[in-house]
């Protein structure tokens, strides 16, 4: 198979993409071999595979989004969430377009395409701009901040969404016979913002952090996207025909891309800690270790060891206790006239 610049013919030849029935000469390219359909209550679902690895990224998403949200101190925490918010939004649409619930044709299925172009513009432009958060050329969780990125993100998407209307509807010079536009901002895009995110948190943890663990994180996401891509664009028709059309390379990558997605939430959770100090998610307990040998006795300072666990009445008859062996030096050597702790009959200038 080969590619072509600006064209979807080979690429929806042998991959079963959203945007594939709104393409090509005749507006509609389907794809050599994909995977079977089932009947469930008369309606008829398309990958259903497929459909599952969706509602299990919609799970897991939630979890992620959920433990992002729990770390209240972390860097970028407001930052990184947005992309995992928009990633459940793209996983939602994608089980309705890919499922066939909404039909190709159907006449609100080219404006659902459409959302989901620019939603997927606006989610890679998303994880571009995090990959700059840890650098703070503004600092993180700050209204600059995040209206930057939400302006960003808007921005992106109306772009991702109009080529895509325009290409489907022959608009404003756009044509779905050599839709160009829509192969930049599907295709080169992402991968453009997958490239530079890498580079600069490699940058990042080299040159500002002590631990070089993150980078397997970093080159693991990497590793999932990469074999997402080559699985549905090279070896989908080749996955269909050897499983009889169970499955196709849409599954695997859409797994892959999954996989990827959480390595991003691994690497970021590696990369940041929490402020136990400042944190409010959970009940820590603050200990405070002196030296018993060197603590002063409650009574010089007129405090009522009525009132002590370690006064008259307890268990320790009004010595202080130690944190090592359970005895402190009072307890150990007895208090004596004038509170020095040596009785007197052992001859101390007495």
């Amino acid at each position: 198979m080969g590619f072509q610049f600006g064209s979807f013919d080979d690429i929806c030849a042998t991959a079963s993409l959203v945007i594939c029935p709104l393409v090509g000469a005749e507006q509609g390219i389907e794809p050599t071999c994909y995977s079977r359909n089932v009947e469930i209550n008369g309606t008829l679902i398309f990958q259903p595979a497929t459909c599952f690895v969706h509602v299990v990224a919609l799970i897991m998403t939630a979890i992620m989004i959920y433990h992002i949200r729990s770390k209240y101190t972390a860097v970028g925490r407001k930052e990184i969430v947005h992309f995992f918010y928009m990633f459940m939004i793209i996983e939602l649409l994608a089980f309705f377009l890919d499922s066939a619930i909404i039909p190709t044709s159907s006449t609100v299925y080219p404006w659902f395409a459409a959302v989901y172009t620019g939603l997927l513009t606006a989610t890679y432009a998303c994880l571009l701009i995090n990959g700059f958060v840890g650098f703070q050329f503004a600092e993180d969780g700050t209204p600059m901040s995040l209206w930057g990125l939400r302006v960003a993100c808007l921005v992106f998407f109306g772009l991702g969404f109009f080529v895509a209307v325009a290409t489907f509807k022959g608009l404003a010079g756009f044509s779905y016979v050599k839709p160009i536009g829509l192969y930049i901002v599907y295709l080169l895009w992402p991968l453009l913002c997958v490239v530079v995110y890498v580079v600069l948190q490699l940058i990042l943890v080299v040159r500002t952090l002590d631990d070089r663990w993150p980078i397997g994180d970093i080159i693991f996401g990497a590793s999932f996207f990469a074999i997402a891509q080559i699985l549905l664009f090279a070896f989908s028709v080749t996955i269909c025909d050897a499983v009889q059309h169970y499955i196709d390379g849409l599954f695997f990558s859409t797994l892959c891309m999954l996989l990827a997605v959480m390595m991003v939430y691994k690497y970021w959770d590696s990369i940041t800690k929490e402020d136990l100090e400042f944190s409010v998610g959970s009940k820590q307990s603050v200990w405070e270790i002196k030296d018993p040998l060197l603590a002063p006795d409650n009574n010089d300072y007129g405090v009522d060891d009525t009132k002590s666990a370690y006064g008259p009445g307890s268990m320790y008859q009004g010595h202080t206790a130690s944190l090592v062996g359970g005895v402190s030096g009072q307890a150990y050597y007895g208090a004596g006239a004038g509170g020095h702790g040596y009785p007197p009959h052992q001859g101390y200038g007495r």
